[in-house]
């Protein structure tokens, strides 16, 4: 559920490097039976607790729809509820009246998976529909098995490490690895993982419902060949598949996507990995660890674009540079043709600007890694007047499925890569449980920019919040000023001990305020070290308050409190952070 940043040509459609889109506030609420409006505060009542598991603070039993019979219909109570076990039958209008469920998941992986264990703690009758095998994406052919393999990439890297061996006063010699069980490790991690989400839903009472989910009409799913069900609310958590530009023929075998290179069946000798954004970048670190040389194709002008540039910066030096990789920028591969009758794998390249040719490429392999597309197609979504947004089901703040008129479609809800707000696999899962916060009468709106994203190279990558271009844009436009702080991992006692000084965190920030705008860290661990910083912006921390917490030593996490420390916060800042904006 990475996306990279590389499109050739024709990939206008593809999806960047996690960003955050926008998403405009629909107020109205129509349904065939009655005329309603739904009574919504102009902004989120209070996002400072927007983990998890919070609902924002300050929502009034007040916020009740407006019918034009003048009675007013509360929203759920917070009360515990109890599923219908009654068959649906249905009104004249087509709408049931009773439900088998209080709730339908059409998508069994990560954010499907965290809604529906959600939704049973809340005491919702729950089922969850999947076409294929649970797990989605991220545990069949994303992030679980990609980490597998490289925590392989990561010893191999370090066993062949003269100097980083002989440093800490070992000797390994001739350190090899075994193909067949490197990819066995990673498809049986993801069997594992797989049958833990199963096993769970099914001890917590989740009905898991076998077939392709299709939506009706209002509140009414048909799954497999004929089997319809009903529920007072539905969730759309489908997932996304590769993206695959046009020009680029997939043989599974030489022009592979991740889902085929996962599989590892072959490390080849030289391999070109189009698209140099999260999926490229690990991916690149697997396979320079395993013997292969790397070539990048990056339609835009820089390597890792959707990085903070110093942090890309700092990350070429050392992720790129001194490995067997190299590259191409400003160009789009236009056609990629696999090896055949003995002829390697072709890659014609132009110009990203002025669309001439460049170059063609020789390779044994191609990986394409331009990002990923929403797999939304068969979902009946015209049977209630959804038109998708380059394959995206557009949907509001709330995760609330918007129609083509610009109304909101009752009881219905888009989360995770379907929706295109923020393509990462816990962004889904909390997608998914703010979802069903509100069903069962909690507003709840989610701060995208407190949910960090990482990439798994070694060293690690990661990112909560704005970039500094980014920072500096939005304070352009709102007037505030902006500081930046950094501190090295070559100061940590923990990271010096593992050999591993290698990195750099960095900390934007409202000297006038305190508030954290973004932290980005390159170095050990710096995917586990993120979540601090994302905590302290998703429940509104300030600097000059978290740099009184306290931390273990020897730790990484120093790395942080260091960080923090050297934030200089104006003596006179008292004035609350500004409510975190939903996106």
């Amino acid at each position: 559920m990475h996306c990279s940043a590389a499109f050739s040509q024709a990939a206008t459609s593809a999806t960047a490097v996690p960003t955050i889109s926008g998403s405009r506030h629909v107020g109205a609420l129509h349904s065939s039976s009655s005329s309603c409006t739904l009574l919504i505060p102009s902004k989120p009542i209070n996002l400072r607790f927007c983990g998890l598991r919070r609902e924002a603070f300050g929502f009034s039993p007040s916020a009740f729809t407006r019918c034009s019979n003048s009675q007013r219909v509360q929203l759920p109570s917070r009360r515990r509820f109890k599923g219908s076990n009654v068959s649906a039958s249905l009104g004249d209008n087509g709408i049931p009246k009773s439900f088998d469920y209080d709730l339908i998941i059409i998508g069994a992986g990560v954010g499907g998976h965290g809604a529906a264990l959600h939704a049973v703690e809340k005491g919702l009758k729950t089922a969850i529909i999947e076409g294929e095998v649970v797990g989605g994406t991220c545990v069949n052919r994303g992030c679980v098995p990609s980490k597998a393999l490289l925590a392989v990439s990561g010893r191999m890297r370090e066993l062949q490490s003269e100097h980083h061996m002989k440093a800490l006063g070992l000797q390994v010699h001739a350190a090899g690895y075994d193909r067949q069980g490197v990819a066995d490790h990673a498809n049986n991690l993801a069997t594992k993982i797989r049958n833990n989400l199963t096993n769970s839903m099914k001890a917590l009472g989740v009905d898991i419902l076998t077939g392709v989910g299709t939506i009706l009409g209002p509140q009414k799913v048909k799954f497999g060949t004929d089997n319809i069900v009903t529920a007072k609310d539905i969730i759309i958590a489908t997932g996304s598949v590769p993206f695959v530009p046009k020009g680029i023929e997939v043989d599974g075998k030489t022009v592979i996507t991740s889902d085929h290179a996962l599989k590892l069946e072959f490390v080849p000798d030289w391999i070109a990995i189009v698209g140099s954004g999260y999926i490229g970048l690990e991916f690149s670190d697997v396979y320079t660890a395993l013997g292969s040389e790397v070539t990048f194709i990056e339609a835009l002008d820089q390597l890792m674009p959707g990085f903070d540039p110093e942090i890309g910066k700092l990350a070429q030096r050392v992720l790129i540079n001194p490995r067997k990789i190299d590259y191409h920028t400003g160009v789009f591969a236009t056609k990629i043709t696999p090896a055949k009758d003995g002829k390697p794998v072709t890659i014609e390249l132009i110009d990203a600007k002025t669309k001439e040719p460049k170059d063609t490429l020789e390779v044994d392999a191609a990986l394409i890694a331009t990002g990923r597309a929403p797999f939304t197609n068969g979902l009946g979504l015209e049977n209630i007047n959804v038109v998708t947004q380059r394959g995206f089901v557009p949907v509001d703040e709330r995760m609330r499925v918007i129609d083509a008129n610009g109304n909101l479609v009752p009881h219905l809800y888009c989360i995770g890569d379907a929706n295109g707000k923020m393509m990462l696999a816990h962004a889904a899962s909390a997608q998914g449980i703010s979802v069903v916060e509100q069903v069962t009468g909690r507003d709840h709106v989610l701060n995208h920019l407190s949910i960090p994203a990482a990439c798994f190279t070694h060293p690690e990558i990661s990112m909560v919040g704005l970039t500094e271009p980014q920072a500096r844009e939005k304070a352009e436009k709102e007037g505030f000023e902006v500081s930046v702080v950094k501190t090295s991992f070559k100061a940590n006692t923990k990271a010096l001990a593992e050999n591993e000084g290698e990195g750099l965190a960095k900390l934007i920030y409202r000297p006038d305020n305190g508030e954290i705008l973004g932290v980005h860290i390159f170095g050990l661990h710096a995917a586990d070290l993120i979540h601090e910083a994302s905590n302290a912006i998703a429940l509104g921390t300030r600097i000059q308050d978290i740099k009184f917490a306290v931390h273990a030593h020897p730790t990484l996490s120093e790395v942080l409190d260091e960080l923090f420390k050297a934030a200089k916060v104006k003596d006179h800042a008292s004035n609350p952070v500004s409510e975190p904006v939903a996106v």
